[in-house]
């Protein structure tokens, strides 16, 4: 099992945010944000590596997740209180700027960051998540249109049914999400449609032996975050889902213009989050450069830790001396 530094426990915009922090302290600053259903420890593998190379690395336990606070209200989970808590994050360490890096939801916030927090950010690394610019139409409406009502984001806005669903039996939650291994990009593309629907929490009520894929952690690791959901729940990860539409109505006017660099680290096998997605991306981020993983799924940090961290390192060390 990966070792990890233990939390220092800090104030940011309100809450109380557990943060892992790794390397020199003038080093620069590499802000690490995780995704759903994750914990700051999904970046395990990333921290020693990144410390190693010289850069300050931290990586939190955001807003909804295990150490840090869950507030109850679900506006709480928009796009502002989570960039805000980045920034917050930079001001309780005394940092100006940083790099930021996400994957997942956490992509979404580190895309973000420069839109809502220029002045705190040096560069952008998405892992998987590209930049998404905002839609013509709400996101939940054209969701819904284009894979109807079990797609998966869809039904995690029915407030306390996939929260109950998902804490009913956390260790089975587990071994359903975090596989590896299970289809590729072009198996999945090349199934009909009513198979193309996302509907992962009707795949997941299959019997287990009918899951593809092989497991991503060890029992070691799995125990780990099994606990930690045990204690929080879903609930606060879910209601970042919730605020999909209302990020959409508030960022109306905000330009679609990341002006920092970005690297853009994509997963070949990666269902939801496809590299395709990433077509186009230089119109929003004119200075990106792309990478690709090649058999490798959702969970890439994880999956292909060693392969992850040298394409993070030696973008960082070129960008940034």
């Amino acid at each position: 099992m990966v070792s990890f530094p233990s939390p220092t426990m800090i104030k940011t915009n309100g809450i109380d945010m557990a943060v892992y922090e790794a390397g020199p302290r003038d080093g620069i600053p590499v802000v690490l944000c995780h995704g759903f259903p994750e914990l700051a420890y999904s970046w395990r593998h990333q921290l020693p590596a990144l410390a190693q190379a010289g850069y300050r690395v931290l990586a939190p336990d955001q807003r909804g997740y295990g150490l840090s606070s869950r507030p109850n209200a679900v506006e709480q989970y928009d796009i502002e209180h989570l960039t805000g808590d980045m920034a917050g994050l930079l001001d309780a360490f005394g940092i100006d700027t940083a790099v930021f890096c996400g994957h997942d939801w956490g992509g979404i916030v580190a895309w973000n960051m420069p839109l809502f927090q220029e002045k705190r950010v040096r560069g952008v690394i998405g892992v998987n998540t590209p930049f998404l610019p905002r839609p013509l139409v709400d996101p939940i409406m054209a969701l819904r249109a284009a894979y109807g009502d079990d797609m998966y984001i869809v039904q995690f806005q029915k407030a306390g049914e996939a929260d109950t669903l998902l804490a009913k039996d956390v260790e089975r939650t587990f071994r359903f999400f975090m596989r590896k291994n299970a289809i590729t990009q072009a198996e999945f593309q090349a199934s009909p449609p009513e198979q193309k629907t996302l509907a992962l929490i009707q795949a997941m009520a299959r019997d287990e032996k009918d899951w593809r894929g092989d497991p991503v952690l060890t029992p070691d690791e799995m125990e780990l975050f099994v606990d930690a959901f045990k204690r929080t729940g879903f609930t606060g990860g879910l209601n970042w889902y919730r605020n999909l539409a209302r990020n959409w109505e508030r960022t109306a006017n905000i330009e679609q213009k990341v002006k920092v660099p970005g690297l853009m680290i994509m997963a070949e096998d990666d269902i939801v989050l496809r590299p395709a997605m990433s077509d186009g991306m230089e119109k929003y981020v004119p200075d990106l450069e792309k990478a690709l993983i090649a058999n490798c799924g959702h969970w890439t940090q994880q999956e292909y830790p060693y392969r992850t961290n040298a394409i993070m390192i030696d973008w960082l060390k070129r960008r940034f001396i």
